[in-house]
Parts: structure tokens; C-alpha cells; sequence
């Protein structure tokens, strides 16, 4: 394979993946036209059309999706091998790319990163919150970091924090005019803020347990936020009953600007798991990081 046939191939992954010419010139740090020339020029020699291009979206074609599943774990393969050569550094460095929700960033990973990064300067990591169950190995996620029992069986998974638990929260204002739920049936009749997921579109349903039984309950409202920021905000001003983490609300539970309802149904679940694919080659930055935030029980 010639230097010519090499970087145009790379420059047709990064728009594949990308699904954008502008986004894969940003990766690439090349024009969106001179991108366009080079991805043009490459089927010119192949003879086939490999993306499909409208003035909104850009797909691959049935030979594009060929050759993206063909020639994609390849070059995935020699990054991988070039990474590997950091072994013959002093430190680990390299960079190192995590999904996770917002919770897990604030709570599990910012903590560790804050241990291991002042000493390695030469590693750097990019996260990206996310609620959805984001597929690690199509977007190139080197990890991810969700609540175990929602990671997939053939992954390597490693505990990274304690059970979790749920809890659902009003303002005292929500309240004065209000009776709470005693249970989660009562939810119907008030005034619900919603999380909607973004992997599917539709509204994260509120899990509860109790004595062995569980009940998941469509919760309405008038407001639906896409994170877990808001959400806490709007319960903190009177608008409802909100759905979150239990580490998330307890300051506000505490010092009684927010009231705690159904703790009786609502049990601790698995914790936060790191994730990812069995055969992947760990780099020792990645390696460094999976110490750092494996959990050790108190």
C-alpha cells in the first residue's frame, strides 16, 4: 500500500466515523474541502462510490460500510501497537478517552484523575458525559464507566465505587401544599421533573424495590431536563419531585432544602464498573488509570 492510497484511507475512516465532513476536518485538522478532494480522489481510483452525500448528512455507501469494518480494526490495531511503545518511556503517557455519566465523572473519576494526573504530565484524558449506553468499541472510547449491572457480559469490568442508591426529593415549598407519597403509585398524582435518555429518546423510568417486588413507575411532569444538573435545580426551586443520585442530593437533604420521600423503596443497586473490550491491549497510562480507580471497600 502506497503513502497516497495509506492517508486517504485514514482521511475516509475520519469522515465514516465522523458521519461529518466538518467534524472529521476538525479531528484531522484539515479544510472540509481539501478532506472532501482527498476522500474524492480515492474512489476515483478504487471505481466505487463509499459515501452517500447530501447538503445535511454524509453515510457510507454499501462498499463504504465494507471497507470500514475491513480496514477500520486494522489501523485501530497499529495505533494500538504505536501506543505500546510508551512502555519504553520513564512515566506512562498517551491519551485516554472514558465515557460517563455525570455522577460517575464528579464523583469517581474526577477524584482519581486528581491523584494521578499532577504526577504524569505527559497523559492526557478526554471525557465525555453521557447517559446513554454508549458503544465503546464503535466510538472509540479507550473505557467506560457506568453502574455494573448495565455493563455487557463480554466486557472487562472493574468496581470503582460503592453501591449506589436512588432517591426521590422535593423542595419544602413543593410540599406546603402537597401530601408526600407513601408510595410510588402515589407518584401519579404529583408533579414529576423527567430525565429523558438520549440513547432512545424516551423517559428514564423511576425503579423502585421493596420486599423483594419491583415496580418501575412512568413518572409525568411539566419539565423534562437531558441532565442531571438541572434536574437537581429545578427540585431545589419547588417545580417537583425529582429522581436522582442518593450522594447527589444528601447535602441538600441535610441542611433541609430538600425533603426525602419512598427511602423505603428505593435499595442500594450494583456500583459504578469501569469497562472495556476483553481484547483490548491495556497501555500503561490506561493500566495506571484502572489502579487508580479500582475500589478497595473502605
Amino acid at each position: 500500500m502506497n503513502r497516497e492510497n495509506a492517508g486517504d484511507l485514514l482521511a475516509f475512516l475520519a469522515v465514516a466515523r465522523e458521519r461529518s465532513f466538518t467534524g472529521a476536518g476538525a479531528k484531522l485538522g484539515i479544510s472540509q474541502s481539501a478532506l472532501s478532494q482527498t476522500v474524492r480522489g480515492l474512489e476515483e481510483r478504487l471505481g466505487v462510490r463509499l459515501l452517500n452525500r447530501t447538503t445535511r448528512s454524509v453515510a457510507p455507501t454499501p462498499a463504504g460500510e465494507r471497507l470500514l469494518r475491513s480496514i477500520g480494526p486494522k489501523f485501530e490495531e497499529m495505533d494500538a501497537e504505536l501506543s505500546a511503545l510508551g512502555e519504553l518511556r520513564e512515566k506512562p503517557a498517551g491519551n485516554i478517552r472514558i465515557t460517563a455519566t455525570e455522577h460517575a465523572a464528579e464523583a469517581i473519576l474526577l477524584p482519581a484523575l486528581a491523584k494521578i494526573l499532577p504526577n504524569y504530565p505527559d497523559i492526557s484524558v478526554e471525557v465525555i458525559v453521557d447517559y446513554g449506553l454508549a458503544n465503546i468499541v464503535a466510538q472509540r472510547y479507550d473505557a467506560g464507566i457506568r453502574p455494573g449491572e448495565l455493563v455487557a457480559k463480554d466486557m472487562i469490568a472493574v468496581r470503582v465505587g460503592p453501591d449506589l442508591r436512588s432517591a426521590v426529593v422535593g423542595a419544602p415549598s413543593y410540599f406546603a401544599s402537597r401530601k408526600r407519597p407513601r408510595t410510588p403509585q402515589d407518584l401519579t398524582s404529583h408533579n414529576c421533573l423527567n430525565l429523558r435518555l438520549p440513547t432512545h429518546g424516551g423517559l428514564y423510568a423511576w425503579e423502585f424495590e421493596k420486599d423483594g417486588r419491583a415496580l418501575n413507575v412512568r413518572a409525568d411532569g411539566q419539565l423534562v431536563f437531558n441532565g442531571a444538573g438541572p434536574l437537581l435545580q429545578a427540585a431545589l426551586n419547588g417545580f417537583g419531585l425529582a429522581y436522582l443520585m442518593e450522594r447527589n442530593v444528601q447535602p441538600y437533604v441535610s441542611d433541609g432544602r430538600l425533603v426525602r420521600v419512598l427511602s423505603d423503596w428505593c435499595p442500594p443497586f450494583s456500583g459504578y464498573h469501569l469497562y472495556y473490550p476483553s481484547r483490548r491491549q491495556p497501555s500503561p497510562a490506561f493500566s495506571l488509570l484502572v489502579e487508580a480507580l479500582r475500589y478497595r471497600g473502605k
